[in-house]
């Protein structure tokens, strides 16, 4: 069957014959063993509801039915679809549908239909019973202070929690279907006369040019919007938190809510962003300025850490102080490894054990991570493997990295560490620095939703530097800051 032939099908009107209808829905969705087909009887007309067990609980509807059933007696079809629509069902929304694809999206949706014989219309009643998870802390984005809520996998959930701490009628929430296959529920959240108009026809256009299979998570859309699918620095924005949403709204940018997942996106996403933790609005601006400053300095040694200490011990060993070099020369001795293998090889277990701790089972799972580097370490030193200077270095380079407060800014160090650390085994400092520079040069280059990826640092402006390395206090700022 062609998509033509396919679209043409699903458009076809619902037939007024109850034996006609019945067929025609049993073979658009099969003989599926959750789908109820429940005749009733309206009057002198036969009617049938029909809804997925799991996903619709219509048993209010059908007590509402049976306690008005005197009034079904002696009234044509129309009469009884309008006393239904109108007097009997009181809870949960109602609306109309013509086609069978309407009646398969409100199916599919968990709400239930409800079809009198001798019409070429139904009703879809609201009675979505999906169970989900109940709201609990956020687990990836952890604070000391703060609110203790994160989202959850239902959207219309997660849309309430923003709700409840943007209480302004400008609030807006535009809703679409993406996914040929499976029809996920994308909404996107923006306060109209805050948010650029710009970049928000921007987001619809790139929206509305998805055209995938099946979207399951929060990442399909990211991926399909980001300006560039090949920079190693995320553009697109993700968090678990409403507190960080509900900030980001406020300071006008654009979040994307996903149907079955708790991470919701922000766009546009600034470097700077990625460095912010909702927790230094919650602390006092001195306390929250020195912790940034350890953020970004935390970025630079994750990043730098293993090159530098290769291209000195490789390049530049007249830049070590006499004592630590006559140290490091005693510590590798007897090490069969140059020192780019070595950190190769270290960097390399470390990831190891860092996945298998996160797809272990918790309770064993931080166990096995820190035993495991702990043995490992130990155990490679002694056996002459590696250098005891190279365990520190690659200690240091992971802790370091764990105290970036965005996960996927942690992921982009990771990969540009093992380039930094090539190009230092083979060029040295120059080459260290060189690569710096071009990475430099692809930041700036970067842009989100049209925004420079690089505002507040390129170009450099005094006025625009209240929330970036420091926090100010609020009373100095002028204005209440609600970044992340």
């Amino acid at each position: 069957m062609t998509d033509l032939d396919h679209k043409e099908r699903n458009q076809e009107n619902v037939p007024e014959a109850m034996a006609l209808f019945l067929d025609g829905m049993k073979r658009r969705l099969g003989h599926s063993s959750d789908i109820f087909y429940r005749m009733i009887t309206l009057g002198p007309f036969q009617a049938v509801i029909i809804f997925i067990e799991g996903m619709a609980d219509p048993n209010f509807l059908i007590r509402a039915i049976h306690e008005d059933a005197l009034l079904f007696e002696d009234l044509l079809p129309q009469e009884c679809y309008k006393l239904l629509k109108e007097r009997t069902i009181t809870l949960g929304k109602v609306g109309e549908v013509h086609t069978y694809s309407e009646i398969e999206a409100q199916l599919l949706s968990g709400n239930t239909i409800v079809y009198i014989e001798g019409l070429a219309s139904s009703l879809y009643v609201g009675t979505e019973m999906l169970k989900q998870r109940s709201v609990q802390e956020a687990t990836s984005q952890s604070v000391v202070r703060g609110p203790r809520e994160g989202f959850t996998e239902s959207m219309r959930d997660n849309t309430a929690l923003v709700r409840r701490r943007i209480q302004n009628s400008k609030l807006r929430i535009e809703e679409r279907k993406l996914g040929e296959q499976t029809n996920t529920c994308v909404a996107v959240m923006y306060i109209e006369g805050i948010a650029d108009i710009n970049v928000l026809s921007e987001l619809r256009r790139r929206l509305d040019e998805i055209s995938v299979e099946s979207v399951l998570e929060s990442n399909y859309i990211e991926e399909l919007i980001q300006d560039r699918s090949y920079s190693p620095f995320p553009t697109v924005y993700n968090t678990e938190r409403p507190d960080v949403i509900a900030s980001a709204l406020l300071e006008g940018r654009i979040a994307i809510f996903v149907e079955g997942t708790p991470f919701v996106l922000v766009v546009p996403a600034l470097f700077v962003q990625f460095f912010q933790s909702s927790e230094d609005y919650y602390q006092r601006g001195d306390f929250a300025s020195l912790v940034r400053l350890l953020r970004y300095f935390c970025f630079a040694l994750a990043l730098l850490t293993p090159s530098f200490y290769i291209a000195i011990t490789t390049f530049h060993q007249e830049m070590i102080p006499t004592n630590l070099l006559v140290s490091l020369i005693g510590q590798r001795e007897g090490i069969p490894f140059p020192t780019f293998v070595e950190a190769v090889i270290m960097e390399v277990t470390f990831e190891i054990l860092r996945e298998a701790g996160i797809r272990l089972p918790k309770s064993i799972g931080q166990s096995v991570s820190i035993v495991g580097t702990l043995v490992i370490g130990q155990a490679a030193v002694e056996a002459g493997l590696v250098s005891a200077a190279m365990v520190i270095v690659v200690s240091i380079t992971a802790i370091s990295n764990f105290a970036l407060p965005a996960f996927n800014i942690g992921i982009s160090v990771r990969i540009l560490r093992f380039v930094l650390m090539a190009i230092s085994a083979a060029f040295g400092l120059y080459g260290m620095i060189i690569l710096m520079i071009l990475i430099g040069l692809h930041l700036c280059s970067l842009e989100s939703m049209g925004v420079p990826y690089m505002t507040s640092f390129a170009p450099f402006r005094w006025k625009n530097q209240k929330d970036t390395f420091l926090r100010v206090p609020l009373r100095s700022a002028r204005k209440y800051f609600s970044r992340r």
